[in-house]
């Protein structure tokens, strides 16, 4: 597995993992971890993590900006993804 297959697979692994815990932190009221955190974390490679989570536990899944900006964000990581591979030869 290369670099880059590394990167992603961890940070979208983190990024489920922050949606899971501010749900979890959302139901006890404890301290929330901010939404421009969770959307940080969509941009810089974990938007099918932050995807996935708002799937899999209906976490921000009424907030338009996240409705909006997540898939956003995995077009965005696709397209550096594909210019990377292309220029990079």
């Amino acid at each position: 597995m290369n670099s880059i297959s590394i990167y992603f697979l961890g940070v979208n692994i983190f990024t489920f993992t922050i949606y899971c815990l501010d749900k979890i932190l959302s139901k006890t009221k404890a301290r929330r971890i901010s939404e421009n955190t969770l959307l940080l974390f969509c941009f810089i490679g974990g938007g099918v993590g932050g995807f996935l989570a708002m799937q899999i536990v209906r976490h921000k899944t009424k907030h338009k900006k996240f409705l909006i900006l997540v898939p956003v964000s995995i077009a965005f990581n696709l397209a550096l993804l594909y210019a990377f591979l292309c220029f990079a030869k």
